[in-house]
Parts: C-alpha cells; structure tokens; sequence
C-alpha cells in the first residue's frame, strides 16, 4: 500500500482534482478486476478505451483514476489525476508502486520477427549455468527462482511486468531477460522501464495484420533501440538488411553480431547435426547442442550479451556448450523405427524457411521430408500462402492442416494456404483440417529414416477453436502416435 502522491513522482500531470493524499493498495486497467482502494488506470486500447469504464471501477472501489480526459461526472472522495497519455504515465506510475525494480535488476530486451524466445530463454540458462539468479520473461513462461507462471502474452502490460521484477529483486536475482514485442513496443507496454540492453535479432514477414505495413512494423521494432539510454548497450544483427537501421537514432552503445560479416561478435557454423553443432565464435570452438544456422545466431547474442555484461569469455563458452534446446524450438524426437520428428514454432514464412533448410542441410539426401503446417486464425492473412508455398519448396510432402484457427474456418485458412502451391507442386500436398489425423498421416507416409516436420505451434499445449481451448501438444501427440502406429 502506498499514498497516492508517491506513486505520481515524476508523472507529468496536468490537473488533480481530489487529494494525493490517500492510500493505493493495487494498480490496475482492466474495470473487471478493480477491487477497493485501487488506483484506476484508463487508457485507450487498439478495440476498448478505458476511460469508458471510469464509472465501473469507481463503483467497484478505485480510489483514484488517471486519465486523458476527466469525466463530466465527478464523485466526491476519488481522485482524478489528469495526463496527457495515460500509458506513458503508467510506466512511471507502474515503477513507482513496485519500487522502480528495474532500476535495481540488470534488463536486458530482446525485440525481432524470430528468435526472441530462444534468445531470451538461452540467455536466462546461461546466466543461470554462470551462477547468478535470473529472471525470464517471455512467450513460454516468465520464471524468476523456482517460480515458473505460464505466459498470456509476449510482453505483459507494464503493471504486470513491474510486478514480476519486484518479485525477481525481491528474492535476488541480478539479471532479467525479456522478450520485447513489436505490439507491447506501440501500446507503450515498456514505458518506463530501465534496460541495460537491446538486442536485435531480425526483420521477417509478420504481423500485418496489427501494424498494416512492413515500415510500420520495422518503426515499432526501432524505436525500442531509439529510446534506449547512453548507458546502455544496443547489439544488432548485422547480417539483417534492417540491423543497421535499428541503431540511426539510438544513442546506446552500438556492438554487432553476424555469421557472414564481420562483426564485434563474429560466428561461423563449421558442422551441423542433429545432435548439435560445431561452429566458432570470435574464432574460439564450441560444440552446442542446438541446431541449425538460426541457433548460431541465438548462440551469438548470448555470447555477445554475456561479453558486454562483463563476464568471462572461458566461463560463457564452457555455459553455452551445457545449453540445450529450448521447448517447442526445433524440439527433436526420434522413434524406435528411425522417424525423425521436430517440433517447431515456426508461424512465419522465415521462420519455416529456416527450419526446412538447417533439415535440409543435415539430411542425407535419402531421406524424405514430411512437413505438417498450418497457419493462425485471427491473424496475418498475407502470410498463408508464402507459407504454403516455402514449405512446398523445401519438402517431398506437405500436409495442410490447422493450427490455432481461432474464431475462422479451419478450411478457408487451408484455402488460403493452397492459393499459395504452385502447380508443380500440387501432388505433393494433401489437406487435412484435423492436426491430430494430419500428424497421424504423416506418421503413416514415413518411412524408417524420414523427417516429418510439425510447424507452427512448437511450445503450446493447445489448440483454440471458436473460443474454446483444448490441450494439444504436437510433440507428445506425435511421440504417442509413433509408439502406437509402429507397434
């Protein structure tokens, strides 16, 4: 609990009607969830603007509101506190209540299309295998100690953000690793916070269906890197065409990592298996256990981030030999017939692109690869049939089926995807809405040796249809129908 006027440091206020002078016990933007002596935020949303349910929260207990524009109505005994954009002011509303954590924890974020998740996930094991006490804010999970919560969203809303990092200060851990995403960057979901360091990992086709041009899209990533301080550290992958755009305006510290080019942090992949890899990294050798030319670049920031945050270089390459793969992220299973099944997140034409040639490249030639994909409901449309049509190009078979579709028809999102197969292709794919009798019949193809890919949904153990969500986990559906089918 905290008096009102504490919490307002350093907001820019431009009217209080009512006192500061009154006791918060909670934070909270969503009317739903106000309980009494809650501080109300109201801001406007992509859909929903809160300052429309000032009266709710008001009758369900806040004791003060913010807001862009005060209400007509105003009831004797809450505070209105007046700003010019209630997000902006919740970031340095949000640091306050909890203590400013990110002030006293070392926040590194990590923003791109593909590879934040592993990124950040590697970076926490890292500092873990380093000895320190890590905090882990991503996709997955946020984990900080024993704790471990499961993630609704990429990147939290701010309150809930300082919220976890309270917690991560309070049982001491030292460093943070977060996922920042193009959607919490433009809803201002990181106002506020005190980072130590960006990372860029790349630029790929996604999310247009939310920012509506690739140029939007990139200035939401960029301007991430453009509010960093001096004092902190940007590292950028150069060998994206968008790296140095990131930087123009930024006024941290610029380090670069690249497999290609030479670079601060400079790789070099040397052997690719499915067990691991072996690959350089500032001309030192190091055998990782994940796979493929995506990883080395994941393994690079690690080592890049670990370097600039003052560790040894011996003790990073020692902790990332002992790394392995994280769920969900090119997850490798292979059953007592010799199929070789990988579970994979890719939801992006780039993502897929990548995945099918670091397969590609491992395989011998022999064998055939198989590859199950859908794409989400309620997203980007553009992307389905580049989707189709890369893993058309990169596989022997290719099974449609759905992914997430959410509140679509399964069979359109297919559609969609199929628009996209050229004509040479057409007797290589088969359409199958069910994901379970589409990984069955994939299963059921593969031969001893074969590669059966299963794209798009990696770590979720579901799937979303009309509303409704219901356990699905690709990798133990497809470990069981193997042990089941090969019998």
């Amino acid at each position: 609990m905290k008096k009102l006027k504490d919490i307002l440091y350093k907001v820019s206020v431009e009217q209080i009607i009512g006192s500061t002078d009154v006791f918060i016990n909670n934070l909270e933007s969503d009317s739903r969830k106000v309980e009494l002596d809650t501080f109300f935020i109201a801001l406007k949303g992509v859909f929903v603007d809160g300052h429309q349910f000032i009266d709710k929260a008001i009758q369900q207990g806040a004791k003060a509101v913010l807001c862009e524009i005060a209400p007509e109505k105003i009831v004797n005994g809450v505070t209105y506190v007046i700003v010019k954009d209630s997000a902006d002011a919740l970031g340095v509303i949000a640091g306050n209540f909890y203590g400013n954590p990110s002030q006293k924890i070392q926040l590194v974020g990590i923003t791109g299309t593909n590879g934040k998740t592993t990124t950040a996930t590697l970076l926490y094991h890292l500092f873990q295998n380093l000895g320190y006490q890590t905090a882990l804010l991503s996709t997955i999970s946020v984990r900080f100690g024993k704790e471990e919560i499961p993630a609704t969203h990429t990147t939290p809303d701010v309150i809930t953000i300082n919220k976890y990092l309270a917690q991560a200060v309070e049982i001491g851990c030292d460093y943070a690793f977060m996922e920042v995403s193009s959607h919490g960057i433009h809803q201002k979901r990181i106002a506020g916070l005190e980072f130590v360091g960006g990372v860029f990992t790349n630029l790929t086709h996604d999310h247009l269906d939310y920012h509506k041009t690739f140029k939007e899209y990139l200035n939401a990533k960029k301007l991430f890197f453009d509010d960093l301080p001096e004092s902190a550290f940007a590292l950028t992958n150069i060998d994206d065409k968008n790296g140095y755009v990131m930087l123009q305006n930024s006024s941290a510290k610029k380090f670069s990592y690249a497999l290609k080019t030479d670079a601060d942090f400079k790789g070099k992949l040397l052997e690719n298996r499915f067990d691991g890899m072996l690959m350089t990294i500032n001309e030192q050798e190091v055998w990782a256990r994940l796979v493929g030319k995506f990883n080395a670049y994941n393994l690079l920031v690690a080592f890049g981030v670990a370097k600039l945050l003052e560790q040894d270089e011996l003790e990073i390459l020692t902790a990332i030999s002992k790394l392995e793969s994280v769920r969900g992220r090119f997850q490798y299973n292979l059953s007592e017939k010799d199929i070789v099944t990988i579970v994979d997140y890719a939801h992006t034409p780039d993502a897929l692109k990548n995945v099918l040639n670091t397969i590609n490249d491992i395989r011998t030639g022999n064998e055939q690869v198989i590859t199950v994909v859908g794409c989400g409901g309620d997203r980007d449309k553009t992307k389905r049939p580049i989707m189709a049509s890369v893993a058309c190009e990169l596989s022997n078979q290719v099974i449609f089926t759905s992914d997430n579709p959410r509140t679509e028809d399964p069979e359109i999102i297919i559609e969609e995807m199929e628009a996209g197969v050229q004509p040479q292709f057409f007797n290589k794919t088969m359409s199958i809405s069910n994901r379970k009798e589409a990984i069955k019949a994939a299963i059921k193809i593969a031969k001893p040796e074969d590669i059966i890919l299963i794209a798009g949904k990696g770590h979720e153990t579901y799937q979303e249809i009309n509303g409704v969500r219901t356990e699905f986990d690709d990798f133990q559906i497809s470990k069981n129908l193997l042990k089941q089918l090969n019998k």
